[in-house]
Order: structure tokens, then sequence, then C-alpha cells
């Protein structure tokens, strides 16, 4: 879009279905780079990602003429596919349903990006479910238990 200017920066997090340790170390590198070229196609600038082994967050620099849900939907069906497609785990792998995006302005990028390249070893101090409901909380986003994604406590 002509004369159209933005600074939109999401944190997009979600979770393996079952919440299952399925990203292995081994194939992190790898999957790494292929949601970095998904969202590069999309017209959005990777800032960060990091693959746990039961969950993603990527932080990108967002365009407002993409539609949220499209872009993360797209990424998830892709990664799906593409995971799938290297037999990586035995059966079929696939996130769960849903995700948490997360916006922040220009003075929190750096720290962002050090959040989510540190995630393993923030989990060694806080299980994912404490993570993300803490960040709900932060962002002052109403929620239901009842909706959040399968945990495994």
């Amino acid at each position: 879009m002509a004369n159209t200017f933005s600074q939109i920066y999401l944190q997009f997090v979600f979770a393996v279905k079952g919440r299952q340790n399925l990203i292995e170390k081994k194939n992190k590198e790898e999957l790494h780079k292929y949601i970095t070229a998904l969202v590069q196609n999309r017209n959005a600038k990777m800032l960060a990602i990091h693959c746990m082994p039961d969950h993603t967050h990527i932080f990108v620099g967002f365009k407002p003429s993409v539609l949220i849900s499209d872009f993360i939907k797209e990424i998830k069906v892709e990664s799906n596919e593409f995971i799938n497609s290297k037999k990586w785990i035995k059966g079929r792998f696939s996130w769960q349903e849903g995700y948490g995006v997360f916006s922040y302005s220009h003075s929190h990028i750096d720290r962002v990006v050090k959040y989510v390249l540190n995630q393993e070893a923030h989990h060694y101090k806080k299980p994912f479910r404490q993570e993300y409901l803490e960040l709900l909380k932060r962002f002052e986003i109403p929620f239901e238990e009842k909706y959040l994604f399968d945990f495994l406590d």
C-alpha cells in the first residue's frame, strides 16, 4: 500500500499438539530456517525464533496488510507439512489449535529478541504454563482456563 507506514512488532507463541516434546534439538536449526522463510514469504521480518521441544516463539516485524489469523495459520500448516515430510517423528506431527500473539513497541525489540533466543535458560526457571499465563496477565488479555493450551504439568 502506498503511503502506509507502520511499526508493528508481534510475538507469536504456539504449542505442539498435546504438548508433546516432539521438536528435537538436532532439528531445531532446520526448522528455524524453514519457519523464517515462511515468515519472509509473507512480507514479514523475522526478528527472533526459538523452538522448544513442546512450543515455539517467533518475534516478527509485521505489515498491516496481512491478517494476523491468516499469517499464523499458514505458518503452522506449512511447518506441519514440512515436519511431516521430514519424518522427524513416528506418526503425524501437528501444532495445537490456537496461539498467543503479543504486541511490542520499537523500544522493546532488543529485550524481546533476547527473551525469545534465551528460551532454554528461561525454561530451567519457569515452565511453559507459568510463562504463558504471565504473558496473558501482563498484557491484560482476558482468558478462560478451558480455552488455554493443553498443558502438561
